[in-house]
């Protein structure tokens, strides 16, 4: 079953930016992959997706400061992060082989184990 990994976690003040990346083991050519978060009370939600075919979603919230890229050739994902808010703060956590634009994750069978972004005020 293919792993994921997920790096590029950190701590940055309010208005700064991260790029965060989901390295897979397998082929994700025809494979649509989700950036999720999960905050301290244990609450999930979609942040971004992207479809084989370079489709996006996003979350309103990160609408516009956000953007989900893929390199298949280095079965990567890529999340990057600008003018980061408070509220953004949480574990991020990749997914593969559900729908692109699912943002509950309901349909996504394989999951990464996340990285921590905290954004300070």
């Amino acid at each position: 079953q293919m792993q994921l990994v997920e790096s590029g976690g950190g701590t940055v003040q309010s208005g700064g930016h991260l790029k965060l990346s989901c390295v897979a083991s397998g082929d994700i050519r025809s494979t649509s992959i989700g950036w999720f978060r999960r905050d301290s009370g244990n609450w999930r939600e979609g942040v971004a997706g992207i479809a084989p075919n370079g489709d996006t979603n996003y979350a309103d919230s990160v609408q516009g400061r956000f953007t989900i890229s893929r390199d298949n050739g280095k079965n990567t994902v890529y999340l990057e992060m600008n003018r980061l808010k408070v509220e953004d703060t949480g574990t991020y956590i990749c997914a593969a082989g559900g729908y692109y634009y699912d943002e509950q994750g309901h349909s996504f069978a394989v999951w990464g184990q996340g990285t921590q972004v905290t954004v300070s005020s």
